[in-house]
């Protein structure tokens, strides 16, 4: 399974994440109890948890109100939270998974207002992250998403929307996305959106970058989709409403990536070094084409095929290599992609029995294809004194043979 979380229009916040949980499958009322019990230390505390129509979409709206008592140091925080578990809930290892993740996220919170501030933790006082609205938000996301099992499965974003414009705080009015935001989201894909208002805020950041194993500019391949909506307070033009969508895994052995570069600078000898290290370190296929370039100059065109797991270490090895100041990725997905196996196939070849490699691809059960491996061909060759060509020819003829007996019996 795969979960796909799209912040893309809508932005986030902490009980966006609650909602669509919630929409999900999520407990409503657990995660109202465990809330209630961590958040109302902090101050006073009403949740409402209800469905709502958004933008003609029905979601899911965690409406909580809180009152701070007073605002609280990071340690603070992290101490009660801990108080909290070993008193109420010290058997039970679902909520106290979730207080592990929800110190995570308090402590990403923390270190990004730290650093907008130039203050260390003990010393800065977090108005946010002392709030019980905060503690409601961050334990009620982390609790909702362990009840779904989402901590088993791969989690994958989409950009953060973050909004436009400028958002009024205790310190004053600051730029959106505000800077604890642009801090949370540094390394994260990020776009402005369609709203002049505040889309991002930082505890939802906090959350999404704890919970993702990846970020991604475009969707993945999915099938049977279960979609869920968390809605926002705010009623915007666009939809206000995180989508969060559970799908069975993507097709990752039919997806590739395709990693391209221009040429001129190097011999013939060093490119079959470049080709050979490439295909040891991951790649699948690659191509170098001759081409012509900028001022005449006569170059080539290098193109490898990979995994998207190895884009990275290729685009080093090729930049290494190379000296090329600029690799172009690529994505690609095999829409049809026949099913490939390697067998062995014995055949006698001037009284010895040879064993032959074959890679072959079938579709809707039928053989397309079957191709002898080149290296046991050419090693059969060197011996036998047989031309390649011809026992190509042979093998391949012998192996269809067998194929026909088979079927007929």
């Amino acid at each position: 399974m795969v979960v796909l979380i799209d912040p893309q229009v809508s932005g986030l916040a902490g009980n966006m994440f609650i909602g669509a949980f919630v929409d999900l499958g999520a407990d409503k009322n657990k995660i109202k109890k465990v809330i209630l019990n961590y958040a109302q230390e902090f101050g006073d505390i009403n949740i409402n948890i209800e469905k709502k129509a958004k933008s003609g979409v029905m979601t899911t709206y965690a409406n909580i109100e809180t009152q701070d008592n007073s605002a609280r140091h990071f340690p603070e925080i992290i101490n009660k939270l801990e108080s909290i578990t070993n008193e109420k809930y010290s058997e039970d290892e679902t909520v106290i998974k979730s207080i592990e993740l929800a110190k995570k996220i308090f402590k990403t919170l923390a270190e990004a207002e730290s650093k907008v501030h130039g203050k260390s933790l003990e010393e800065l006082h977090f108005h946010e992250v002392g709030c019980a609205d905060a503690v409601a938000d961050i334990v009620g996301s982390s609790y909702a998403y362990h009840l779904l099992n989402f901590d088993k499965e791969k989690i994958i974003s989409l950009p953060v929307a973050t909004g436009n414009g400028c958002v009024n705080t205790q310190h004053g009015i600051l730029p959106v996305p505000a800077p604890a935001v642009i801090n949370i989201l540094e390394n994260v894909p990020t776009i402005g959106g369609e709203e002049n208002t505040e889309l991002a805020t930082p505890t939802g950041c906090a959350i999404l970058v704890n919970i993702t194993d990846e970020f991604t500019t475009s969707s993945p391949l999915l099938k049977n989709k279960v979609i869920g909506y968390g809605s926002g307070k705010k009623d915007l033009k666009t939809l206000n409403a995180l989508r969060i969508i559970r799908s069975d895994e993507t097709s990752d052995e039919n997806i590739i990536s395709v990693l391209e570069t221009n040429i001129d600078t190097l011999s013939g000898e060093i490119l079959g070094n470049l080709y050979d290290k490439l295909l040891n370190e991951g790649a699948r296929d690659i191509c170098i084409t001759p081409t012509m370039m900028k001022k005449n100059r006569p170059g080539h065109i290098v193109k490898v095929i990979c995994k998207k797991d190895k884009e990275d270490h290729l685009v080093n090895i090729l930049m290494e290599e190379t000296g090329t100041l600029g690799v172009r990725i690529l994505p690609h997905i095999h829409r049809g992609v026949a099913t490939r196996q390697n067998i062995i196939h014995s055949i006698d070849i001037h009284g010895n029995t040879e064993q032959i490699r074959f890679k072959i691809g079938e579709l809707d059960g039928k053989i397309i294809k079957s191709t002898a491996e080149y290296d046991d061909l050419k090693e059969i060759a060197l011996k036998t004194g047989i031309p390649i060509k011809d026992l190509k020819e042979y093998v391949e003829a012998d192996y269809k043979r067998k194929l026909s007996c088979d079927f007929n019996e």
